[in-house]
Order: structure tokens, then C-alpha cells, then sequence
């Protein structure tokens, strides 16, 4: 048995995240840790909801609450979706937990200590109308360059031109459209992520099973143009963790918070800390997950995430572990995503286009979105969502082949041997060759398992489940029955003993279905099958089972036309 520590990108508080959220980050690692565990291994699998910086602040604005009330409620709100889709998050926790405010302010101290923050005076731009700086992405005005008119102050969307909010014509604030800006000094703290360069690249270098995704990613960061560049870590804002060194104040700082994105990966560890005191643990337990120096050091720990996390993952939050000095655990292998794209075009929160989580769930059980997201998974490219290949999906890999095998079974031993595991024959030629060829699939699936290779592991499993149906449909037991039940009892016998197989590897892709096909079963054991001979003789002569209801039913061709035009259109 070993120890994994599995991370997944924390979703950002304002507002409900889509499907193409879902399948870069919390469900491929929620496979992953279902998998472990099923194996026998000790998972610590944390996310939580990152709460601070500006959108927050406007989200909160834009519904007329308290940005504190408004990230608890949307907090118990991603919690509540997040359990509908069966991610068996150790603790989901909350980057504006105590515990991260004590973590953030300890790194900050450290970093200053060994000479890696620096203040810079820079000029930003202030809204008088808001009574705020204005971060560069909310300043609004014409791009100087194609005469685009909302061209943001860090980039124009129309041309694509790198900006700085001075270059704009006309600039405006996108929070009040207020035009009733100046340029102020302020002073901000920089992290020196350049006096780590050559650490991270030679760190870097060490990880040759990473994807090729994540490193040349970084890898760019790291050499292309100037190379590493330092980063600020604080922000003029009212929400988010005070700007402190450590216990102490910071002069100079004052009335300053730490950037989102210098908090929100210190709030994986903080996340720990949150499930000790939520358990009545002692923090000893937390600390062995993520102190090398208190117990860490036999653990593996894997981040997941999409591909425009992958620079704060593989540069920002390392050079911050690093640069403290202290014998944090460091990342073991990044597994990344490209993108999920919808129905011709993009995911778009802001224009409501594509299927949210909290629609997905009322209209579908979670399982048939699990099932089409993760052997749909954007590994190796962009991938893209449409209606007809869900359906398609649907019907024919959950309904025709798993669903109908499990009913098919079922409802032939209750029709002619009745509703226990019927006595006679033995298993022969056919039943070894199934054995033999499902023995090397299932070394294929768990491979694939263990890589993180999402999609080829939906494959291999597919596969299982459709030998199994191939052997039925060979030996016919329905047919031998008139002849010799004895044998068709054995094949019988074998197939119930199938349908418990395919649950038990089924259960990370499908935790809700196996755990129906299990119950039908009376199947208490769901141990992984180490020795596949063995396993398929478990369910013994006369143990009692269950004709399950429909395991999954197939969507029609008006049911995804409704949908299809239900989600092309704008959210409220």
C-alpha cells in the first residue's frame, strides 16, 4: 500500500463552473483517487474554492451581498454540485479559511527572510468613482491598434495586442464605466522567482514522465523572451488575506492583500489543516501528507489541472515551497488538459453558452456525464463536446453494453433458475478463454489507470464490458438451456459473476451504477479482483440477487435536440 496525495485545480467562487471545468481538473482526479483507493492504497484527495481577488469582490457586488456572504453561500453551493457528481473530495475546503490566512502570511515571511520578495513602486491606474485601483483587465477603452472599443488594459481581444491601460483610447473602468481615472504610484511586493530559475529548470528536468502538455508550458515561461519574470504577490484590495510578514506587520503594506494567486496553491496545504480540524485530528496528521520532514517523504502527490494553470503550478507555487527553506512536499507528476470546447465553439461563463454543472445534473444522473467527460478527456488536444456523439456515447457504451448486460443476465437466471445463482456444470473451454483474454485486459486497464491515460483507460474498460457480452452472446445460455442446463446453470453462473466484475472495475468512472449493481448483487465485497479465476467463482450457487431497475436509459433523438437548443443560448 502506498500514500498519494491528489490535488485538483480549485475552482474559482463566482459563479457555477462548466462542463469543460469539470473534466480539466476535480473529475479526472477524482477517477485517479477512486481508482487508488479501490487498489488498496491511502488517498489524501483535497480541493476547496478559491474566494479571493477582484471577480469575487464584483460577483458580489452584481447580487448585492457581502463578498464574505457571497463566497459562503457559493461555496456551499460548488460543494453541493460537486457531491452530485460523486468527487469524493477528501475535505473541500476554502482559501479564506484561517488556516490558509496563517500559511499565506508564514510564506510571505520566510520568502522576505531569504531575500526572495523586493518592493517595487509602480504606477497603477485609480477610479475615483469606485475608490479603487483597478486591476489592468478592468480598465476598458479602444485599442490603439485596431480601434477595437472594449479592448481590456491588459490585452485587446480583438487583435490580440499585448496592452498596458495607459495605451488606451479613451479608457474607461469596467466595474462603474466611470472614465474619471488617474495614474497613482503604489508599492507592491514581488516574489524574485528569477533567483530560482535555474532551480525550477533543473527540477523541471527531473520529471520525464510528465506530460508533454505541462512542460513545455513551462519550459516556455522559463526561456522564451526575457525568461522567468518576478511576479507580483499583493494587491490594492479589501478582500483577501492581509499582507503580513509572517506574525508581524509589514510597513508600508498596509491595507493591502495578498494576490489570489499567491494564496490559492498554498491553499492545497492549507486544505489539509481545514480536514484535521473539521476530524478532530491533531495536526500531526495533516502535516505527515505535506512535511517531509514529519512523514511526507513516502508520499506521491499528483496535481491536476487545466493547461492555463499549468505556469502557477510548475513555476509560481514551486518557487514559493522552494524559496521558504522548508521541507514541503513538492509535486510529483502534473497531469494537464487542453480544453473542452462546445457544440461548434467555446464554453463561455460570461455568455452562459454550454452546459453548466447544476444543469447537467437536472437534466442527467451524474454518471452519464462522468462516463462521456472522462473517455472524452482533452489529453492529448482540444476536444469537443456535441450532442449527437453524447447520445451516441450514451447509448451505445452505457445502455447497449453495460446496462444491457447487467439486465440481460439478471433477468434470464430469474426466468429460468430464479433469483439466486443458479448449481451445475462447470466452467469449460469457453469460460477459460473469456478468463484468459479478460486477465490481459485487465493488466491493460490498470496500466492505463495508473499512467492517468483518462481515455485509453475508458477504452480498456469498454472493452472488458463488451467481452463479457461477446461470451454471452457465443454460448447463448438461453439456448443451451433446452439441451443441457447444467452448462447454461455454469454460464449462468459466470455471467452474474460478470456483472459483479464490471461494477467493481467500473466503480471510478461510475461510482453510482456500481454501487447499484452491486446492491442488486447482494455483493458486500468489492475488493479488486487480484486473481480473476478466483473472483468469477465468488458469487457461489444459491447466493440470492436482484433484478436491477434500468441502469441507464437512452436519450432520445427529441430529448438531445431540446437540449442542444436549451444550451446555445444565454444563462440568467
Amino acid at each position: 500500500m502506498a500514500r498519494h496525495l491528489i490535488t485538483s485545480a480549485i475552482p474559482y467562487i463566482n459563479g457555477i463552473k462548466h462542463l469543460g471545468n469539470l473534466v480539466g481538473s476535480q473529475l479526472p482526479a477524482d477517477l485517479y483517487a477512486r481508482y487508488l483507493r479501490a487498489r488498496g492504497h491511502e488517498v489524501m484527495f483535497l480541493c476547496a474554492t478559491d474566494e479571493h481577488g477582484t471577480p469575487a469582490e464584483l460577483a458580489a457586488a452584481k447580487a448585492g451581498k457581502p463578498v464574505a456572504e457571497y463566497c459562503a453561500e457559493m461555496h456551499e453551493v460548488q460543494s453541493g454540485i460537486a457531491d452530485g457528481f460523486g468527487l469524493s473530495f477528501d475535505h473541500f475546503g476554502r482559501s479564506s479559511s484561517p488556516q490558509n490566512h496563517a500559511l499565506t502570511q508564514h510564506f510571505a515571511g520566510r520568502l522576505a527572510d531569504a531575500g526572495h520578495i523586493r518592493e517595487v513602486s509602480e504606477k497603477q491606474v485609480y477610479s475615483n468613482a469606485d475608490g479603487r485601483f483597478l486591476p489592468d483587465r478592468y480598465i476598458e477603452g479602444t485599442c490603439p491598434n485596431c480601434g477595437y472599443d472594449k479592448a481590456r488594459g491588459d490585452q485587446c481581444e480583438n487583435c490580440t495586442k499585448q496592452l498596458d491601460p495607459t495605451d488606451l483610447i479613451e479608457p474607461r473602468s469596467a466595474v462603474s464605466g466611470s472614465t474619471d481615472l488617474e495614474v497613482r504610484e503604489t508599492k507592491h511586493l514581488y516574489l524574485r522567482q528569477s533567483q530560482m530559475k535555474d532551480q525550477l529548470d533543473a527540477w523541471i528536468d527531473s520529471k520525464s514522465d510528465w506530460p508533454v502538455l505541462t512542460t513545455s508550458i513551462a519550459k516556455k515561461w522559463l526561456h522564451d523572451g526575457d525568461g522567468l519574470r518576478d511576479r507580483g504577490i499583493t494587491r490594492d484590495l479589501n478582500w483577501g488575506i492581509p499582507v503580513r510578514r509572517g506574525k508581524e506587520d509589514w510597513p508600508g503594506m498596509e491595507g493591502k492583500v495578498f494576490y489570489v494567486w499567491f494564496d490559492a496553491p498554498i491553499e492545497y496545504i492549507a486544505c489539509a489543516a481545514e480536514w484535521a480540524e473539521a476530524n478532530g485530528r491533531p495536526d500531526a496528521d495533516w502535516e505527515r501528507w505535506w512535511r517531509t520532514d514529519k512523514g511526507a517523504d513516502d508520499v506521491r502527490y499528483t496535481q491536476f489541472m487545466g493547461k492555463d494553470n499549468v505556469p502557477f503550478h510548475t513555476l509560481s507555487f514551486p518557487a514559493t515551497l522552494i524559496g521558504s527553506g522548508e521541507p514541503w512536499k513538492m509535486v510529483d507528476h502534473l497531469k494537464s488538459f487542453n480544453y473542452l470546447n462546445y457544440d461548434g465553439g467555446q464554453f463561455s461563463t460570461s455568455q452562459g453558452r454550454g452546459i453548466f454543472m447544476d444543469q447537467a445534473l437536472e437534466i442527467l444522473p451524474a454518471d452519464y456525464w462522468r462516463w462521456w467527460l472522462l473517455s472524452h478527456a482533452p489529453e492529448s488536444s482540444d476536444s469537443e463536446f456535441t450532442w449527437e456523439n453524447f447520445q451516441q456515447s450514451v447509448n451505445k457504451d452505457l445502455a447497449d453494453v453495460l446496462g444491457n448486460f447487467v439486465s440481460r443476465i439478471t433477468k434470464f437466471c430469474r426466468s429460468r433458475f430464479g433469483e439466486a445463482v443458479p448449481q451445475g456444470g462447470d466452467y469449460g473451454a469457453d469460460e477459460a478463454a473469456l478468463i484468459s483474454d479478460l486477465t490481459d485486459m485487465l493488466a491493460r486497464y490498470e496500466t492505463a489507470m495508473e499512467q492517468m491515460e483518462v481515455r485509453k483507460s475508458a477504452a480498456e474498460l469498454r472493452a472488458i464490458w463488451a467481452r463479457g457480452n461477446e461470451y454471452l452472446q457465443s454460448v447463448a445460455p438461453w439456448t443451451l438451456f433446452k439441451t443441457d442446463p447444467g452448462q447454461a446453470a455454469a454460464q449462468t453462473r459466470l455471467g452474474l459473476n460478470l456483472a459483479r466484475l464490471f461494477a467493481v472495475l467500473s466503480s471510478p468512472f461510475l461510482p453510482t451504477a456500481s454501487e447499484k449493481i452491486l446492491t442488486a448483487l447482494n455483493a458486500t465485497d468489492t475488493s479488486w479482483p487480484d486473481d480473476l479465476n478466483s473472483f468469477l467463482r465468488e458469487l457461489e450457487p444459491g447466493h440470492g440477487f436482484d433484478v436491477p431497475d434500468v441502469l441507464f436509459a437512452k436519450i432520445t433523438d427529441e430529448q438531445a435536440e431540446d437540449w442542444s437548443t436549451r444550451f446555445s443560448g444565454v444563462r440568467d
